[in-house]
């Protein structure tokens, strides 16, 4: 591999190199890539569709055997790019429990963690700028 990282790599539409882009971004770049999906109603909220997850936030896991199952998020993994939720557990062969590690492409954010004031400033900006782009559409 010729590059560590390179932007360029995201604009590419070979599997392997968008492969090579998410496993070799540094991890401000990989942040952003645990967004998940918010609900309808805090869509309607906050006029987005996704929002990086942060430990603290209630999730519904949308996919797999654990479907429709929710908890709150007790550990994040950025390398990665792995989420942990809380009473998500596996039993192992030895008979010890073990925390689920989900991709957040899977969880659906419920409730949001509004502990950081910051947070909730950048989403109304956000959202008044969504709002702006709309009306100049009209």
């Amino acid at each position: 591999m010729k590059n560590k990282f390179s932007k360029h790599w995201k604009s590419s539409k070979r599997p392997s190199k968008q492969r090579k882009y998410t496993a070799n971004a540094p991890l401000h770049i990989k942040k952003k890539l645990l967004s998940a999906n918010l609900s309808k109603e805090l869509r309607k909220k906050y006029g987005r569709r996704n929002i990086p997850a942060r430990k603290g936030d209630t999730v519904r896991i949308m996919t797999g055997k654990l479907r429709k199952k929710q908890g709150k998020i007790i550990r994040i993994n950025t390398k990665k790019s792995r989420v942990e939720i809380e009473g998500i557990q596996i039993k192992k062969q030895d008979g010890s429990k073990v925390n689920v590690k989900l991709h957040p492409s899977n969880l659906q954010i419920i409730e949001l963690n509004l502990d950081d004031k910051k947070r909730i400033q950048i989403k109304e900006a956000k959202k008044q700028g969504s709002e702006q782009v709309q009306e100049k559409k009209k």
